[in-house]
């Protein structure tokens, strides 16, 4: 029989920031990195603390980062080492670190958790993690990690859930200019000094719009004419103008995307054409897309596969 660890050694296990091991907490798991997300602690601090205290104490180690935007979050998940990375934050912050993951090559063998916190959740919670803070850290502890599949691009970007196209650049649809808060033009509290001016214009636009007939798709986006391709066969030609392009990869079959496309103009609610495919391929006049919360573009061309089984996410077991 071995001597007794001496108590000297058993306390070198516990690094700073991190939460050693104590009585009646979960020895033989892995430890965790848990990743807070700015505008989660920003928009709910105390489902913030009521997260971090649930996993604390139902872990043997937990490291806690507060990083301060998106660079430290990425920079706190690389250097995860075995720990496994919970994410605690809203749909934004899960598609950061499925794509901080991604560029990493590392999906295959990092099992994500998240814990819903902020003002948008709603794809996270489309996955099945519980809306709770409570259920949810307890859920990163209990529950069990299930592979989901994965919209990849040609340039390397994701897509978690929805992908539409094409759509309005944020400037045409809401008059900002795309560059966020304190972007160009911006003043020191984030205002432009044209926005004033730009809603009154836009109020303006709006009366005359509503007097005028719909002739765009069915979510009143501009019509585009593109070439739409399934797996390779052509859905639509360049001779149509599309309103609308919906792509929402797994649901019934796994390891494919479910593919509508619908027309221009009035009576365009339903798909004029649809398909159920691995691959999708638009090409065309300039026009952006929308992938889960981040719209992209202008290109001419991308390319959108399905990689079944390509990530995990920590779900309640059942």
């Amino acid at each position: 029989m071995s001597a007794p660890e001496p108590a000297a050694q058993r306390a070198q296990s516990a690094q700073p920031g991190e939460r050693g091991a104590q009585p009646g907490r979960r020895s033989g798991a892995r430890p965790l990195l848990v990743v807070v997300d700015p505008s989660a602690r920003s928009k709910d601090g105390e489902s913030v603390r009521i997260a971090k205290d649930v996993l604390s104490a139902g872990s043997a180690s937990v490291k806690l980062c507060l990083p301060d935007g998106p660079e430290e979050f990425a920079r706190a998940l690389a250097r995860r080492g075995a720990r496994r990375p919970v994410v605690v934050g809203d749909d934004r912050a899960l598609l950061r670190a499925v794509t901080q993951l991604h560029r990493e090559r590392d999906l295959d063998g990092a099992a994500l958790s998240v814990v819903p916190v902020g003002s948008s959740t709603e794809l996270v919670r489309a996955f099945g993690v519980p809306a709770g803070a409570v259920e949810a850290a307890r859920t990163v502890l209990d529950g069990v990690p299930r592979r989901l599949d994965l919209l990849v691009d040609d340039s390397d970007g994701v897509v978690l859930g929805d992908l539409r196209l094409p759509v309005h650049p944020a400037g045409e649809r809401d008059g900002g200019t795309g560059d966020g808060p304190g972007g160009e033009g911006a003043g020191p509290d984030g205002a432009r000094w044209w926005a004033p001016p730009l809603r009154t214009c836009q109020s303006l636009l709006q009366s005359l719009a509503a007097r005028a007939p719909v002739r765009g798709g069915s979510d009143g986006v501009r019509p585009a004419r593109l070439r739409v391709e399934a797996d390779g066969e052509t859905l639509v030609d360049l001779d149509r103008p599309v309103g609308l392009v919906s792509v929402t990869a797994g649901g019934a079959r796994r390891g494919f995307a479910r593919v509508e496309v619908r027309a221009a103009g009035p009576g365009s609610q339903d798909p004029v054409a649809h398909a159920v495919a691995r691959s999708l391929t638009v090409s065309g006049a300039d026009f952006r897309y929308r992938a889960d919360m981040v719209t992209a573009g202008p290109v001419r061309r991308r390319t959108w596969t399905v990689r079944p089984d390509a990530w995990m996410l920590t779900l309640p077991r059942g």
